[in-house]
């Protein structure tokens, strides 16, 4: 896991390079992708639902932040593609904030205005998959230390297991 701090932001960029056992990438992206499935195995969900507004299929998600600290949420857009990179299948997933007037913000959370991810993930050669990810967010209000710090060395690796878990339980719910 590197963590990148542009000093002119002051914010945080997150790159995260990762590896999942018996998790085919194929499986990763169905996990990933499936936001009813993903309020059962991460703990951090608030809440999360997808809606068309226009035509366009949007995510709302808000996300639980330790006490006192108020939660997050976001609106954002998202889309999943199987690509063929010489011979290679991987899977890529983009995300990114959008603002839409049907989604106002609510009182006493705090709205990411600026989220942008990517993800690619493809086989490791052997049952499961390397994956990397790209990660952006301009969270508002002051985060304190100790939390970016937290996020980088327990909550991503624990995000990355949660997740690794939730892929095995996957085969069994579908």
């Amino acid at each position: 896991l590197s963590i990148l701090f542009p000093q002119q932001s002051g914010l945080y960029e997150y790159k995260i390079f990762g590896g999942l056992a018996d998790c085919p990438p194929k499986l990763c992206a169905d996990v990933y992708m499936d936001l009813d499935f993903r309020k059962q195995w991460d703990q951090y969900v608030k809440e999360l639902y997808e809606k068309t507004y226009d035509g366009e299929k949007v995510i709302y998600w808000e996300v639980k932040y330790p006490f006192p600290l108020s939660n997050r949420d976001y609106v954002y857009i998202r889309e999943c593609r199987e690509m063929d990179v010489d011979g290679r299948k991987i899977w890529v997933v983009l995300a990114q904030s959008v603002s839409v007037p049907q989604c106002p913000e609510k009182p006493g959370i705090i709205r990411v205005k600026s989220y942008k991810q990517s993800l690619a993930i493809e086989s490791d050669g052997k049952t499961g998959s390397k994956v990397y990810m790209y990660y952006f967010d301009n969270p508002g209000g002051m985060i304190p230390s100790w939390l970016v710090n937290w996020a980088a060395k327990s909550g991503v690796p624990t995000f990355l297991k949660d997740m690794q878990k939730a892929c095995r339980n996957y085969s069994k719910s579908t």
